[in-house]
């Protein structure tokens, strides 16, 4: 299962393809993904319902060492789960329910949270990209249908100057 080739954007610092085969291994990359992140960091998250969105950010919650068990914020929009230590806070949104752009993400004060947090955005294309011209796009492939496949087909790229030198190949180790 191969991701269409998207168009070549100058923006664009390098990406990375990896397959997961089964959630302890999306919590993994997370887990992993975490040691990249810093403050002011944006991580958007696109894929399919049940693609392991929330998966991934409970990876990251975890290797970010912050409080609270990272769980879909679907109904509440975003959850803050305060550091454990000296890193940064997690702010984890879902915009799935949300269909207005940015203007209906502002109410959420994301602009005033990201300077001193890690941000994740579920369903957040079109909606966040304005906050800042560097992130990591995260896209998950999953089949659809009645599957009990667990194959996710994961793109990674580093989007913007923060992520012009990040060498995001050890994501796939």
């Amino acid at each position: 299962m191969g991701a269409p080739a998207a168009p070549h954007n100058p923006a664009e610092s390098g990406s990375v393809q990896i397959v997961v085969t089964s959630p302890e291994q999306m919590r993994e990359l997370g887990r992993r993904l975490a040691k990249l992140l810093r403050a002011g960091d944006l991580v958007m998250l696109s894929g399919e319902l049940g693609a392991g969105k929330t998966t991934l950010t409970r990876g990251l919650g975890e290797g970010l060492g912050v409080r609270g068990a990272v769980t879909s914020p679907t109904f509440v929009i975003a959850r803050v789960h305060p550091s454990l230590g000296d890193g940064p806070p997690l702010v984890h949104v879902d915009a799935y329910r949300l269909s207005g752009g940015l203007d209906e993400m502002e109410d959420l004060d994301l602009d005033v949270s990201l300077p001193e947090s890690v941000v994740v955005v579920e369903w957040g294309e079109g909606k966040v990209e304005e906050l800042t011209e560097d992130r990591l796009q995260v896209v998950i492939h999953r089949a659809v249908g009645d599957t009990t496949d667990e194959v996710r087909q994961m793109t990674i790229t580093g989007v913007g100057q923060r992520w012009a030198s990040a060498d995001l190949s050890v994501l796939a180790a």
